[in-house]
This record gives structure tokens, C-alpha cells and sequence, in this order.
């Protein structure tokens, strides 16, 4: 038990320092078939710093959690597009 609340004081510097995750919508484009939000899935989980992501095939749309240290909008654009799904951040 003391181990374990050693590890939780030691690390609670590191959580308290961490940026707040960011959240953003992707408008995806050639979404045609239900198989495709998987593929959208696969490369948006693939970066660095994303931690969720939920694509929703009849809105074509995708939502994206990421550590805005670790990634950026731009990134998550440019994964769907290299899948064969150019996306662009809603506005």
C-alpha cells in the first residue's frame, strides 16, 4: 500500500504539469462504405498524443482527443488524408 501511494506522489507532478487534452471535429471526405470509418479510425489512432477518437460514418465526421503537445490539428488532417480520407477541421 505504501508502494502504491509512493508512485501516485511521484507522478502527480508529472499529471498536474500536463496540458489539458483538446478535443476537435473532422469534416472526413470519401467516406462511402461503413468499413471506411475504420480505416479513418486506424490512422487518427496511430499519432502520438491522440488518445480518442469516434468517427461517425453518417454525419462523416470524426472526433478527436489529442495532447496538444504531442500533436496538432494539422497532423490529424494529414493522417485521413494519407488513408485516402482528406479531412478538414470544422469550424
Amino acid at each position: 500500500m505504501r508502494r502504491l501511494l509512493m508512485a501516485a506522489l511521484a507522478a502527480l507532478p508529472l499529471a498536474v504539469m500536463a496540458a489539458p487534452t483538446k478535443t476537435v471535429t473532422l469534416d472526413v471526405r470519401n467516406m462511402t462504405c461503413e468499413l471506411c470509418p475504420i480505416t479513418v479510425k486506424r490512422s487518427l489512432e496511430k499519432l502520438s498524443g491522440v488518445s480518442a477518437v469516434r468517427v461517425d460514418f453518417a454525419k462523416k465526421t470524426a472526433s478527436v482527443t489529442y495532447d496538444p503537445d504531442q500533436t496538432r490539428p494539422t497532423a490529424l488532417t494529414q493522417a485521413t488524408t494519407n488513408a485516402g480520407y482528406p479531412s478538414s477541421v470544422r469550424k
